[in-house]
């Protein structure tokens, strides 16, 4: 049972950090290659979306094998109570970014017109727009370097976690 969690948090982990890199390089290509830089941020908002959907059920999925294996008395090692905490901390930048910034966003580039290049660069709604999309990016950077730092702790465990029976 304990192998089957490990994998089981490893395949959650991987899923949604796995999702942050490649929503980097889709992110890049659309603003390279869509015909304008409109088209190209609903490309990317709505891959961050689905991002965020999945980062949500990776979150739950880690963070109830993780307590499982404590319950468990499988593994014990303290790396779990960081992981814990870094699983819980990427789980809430991801539902603020996906219920508070991106929503936000949505209603600055509706009051600009539907279109945020478009408007002028003074505008309240561009600025607004832009200072939550930096926030947003910061955020996003945020999560996946704690996902990077929980897939280099996720294979520790204490030597006799593993002989236990």
């Amino acid at each position: 049972m304990a192998t089957f969690l490990r994998i089981l948090r490893l395949y959650a982990l991987a899923a949604w950090v796995g999702g942050l890199v490649f929503f980097i390089a889709v992110a890049g290509i659309a603003f390279k290659f869509l015909p304008d830089a409109h088209t190209a941020g609903i490309v990317v908002r709505h891959s961050l979306l689905t991002i965020h959907q999945i980062g949500i059920y990776a979150a739950i999925v880690y963070i109830f094998s993780t307590l499982a294996l404590l319950g468990l008395q499988r593994d014990s090692h303290p790396a779990r109570a960081i992981e814990l905490v870094l699983a819980i901390v990427m789980l809430g930048l991801t539902l603020y970014s996906q219920f508070s910034i991106l929503p936000r966003m949505d209603t600055d580039r509706l009051t600009a017109g539907g279109d945020i290049q478009k408007a002028p660069p003074a505008s309240p709604e561009v600025r607004d727009f832009n200072r939550l999309h930096s926030l947003s990016v910061k955020l996003e950077s945020a999560v996946l370097l704690e996902g990077l730092l929980l897939l280099a702790l996720a294979p520790i465990h204490g030597r006799d976690d593993q002989f236990r029976h």
